[in-house]
């Protein structure tokens, strides 16, 4: 079953039911996709005001690269079930691997999307930092214990430390952002 095509009800009552997948790791990347479409809708009420006139470039680049994780953020909602149910550790390790790096990419279009977006929708991309963060920390989980799993300890060392690195980038932009948010709605 794909539950890109089902209705957010079926995941939910799935998810929450004794059945072994859908878990946490799809439930992290449906987290994720939420937030690289909260940064969409951010810029498409951006976008046509003439006072962001001369970020209109980067705020479609925004756009299209927030579009393109979003489908694949959804794409690894149904990828994470399918790894699980496959019985594979490796294959079980690379979705959250995966949706670890591309949470950190995507909390890379929050700070400029901050500056250039309408203000109004601060709160959404803040939203959308903590979300990240979120699915991020939870992709992590999910990583370690299929590496504790799988007892390479060559590939644990390696990608721990990866981990620890795409953490602190997370990590300093929900910050960032959150206190930038809070600074728009208190002025």
């Amino acid at each position: 079953m794909q539950y890109r095509n089902q209705t957010l009800s079926k995941y939910l009552n799935d998810l929450s039911a004794k059945l072994p997948a859908p878990g946490g790791g799809s439930a992290a990347a449906l987290n994720a996709a939420l937030a690289a479409a909260l940064l969409g809708m951010v810029v498409n009420f951006t976008l046509g005001k003439p006072r962001y006139a001369r970020f209109e470039k980067e705020l479609k680049s925004i756009l299209a690269k927030s579009d393109k994780l979003r489908k694949r953020f959804l794409a690894l909602v149904d990828l994470d079930v399918t790894a699980f149910k496959s019985g594979s550790i490796k294959k079980s390790l690379n979705v959250p691997l995966e949706l670890a790096r591309l949470c950190v990419e995507a909390s890379g279009l929050c700070p400029p999307l901050l500056a250039k977006g309408n203000p109004n929708l601060a709160s959404d991309v803040g939203v959308a930092a903590v979300f990240l963060e979120s699915a991020f920390r939870a992709a992590r989980f999910n990583v370690e214990i299929n590496l504790k799993a799988l007892g390479d300890l060559k590939l644990t060392g390696r990608l721990s430390a990866e981990l620890g690195r795409m953490q602190k980038s997370v990590f300093s932009v929900r910050k960032l952002t959150e206190a930038k948010v809070g600074k728009i709605i208190r002025r």
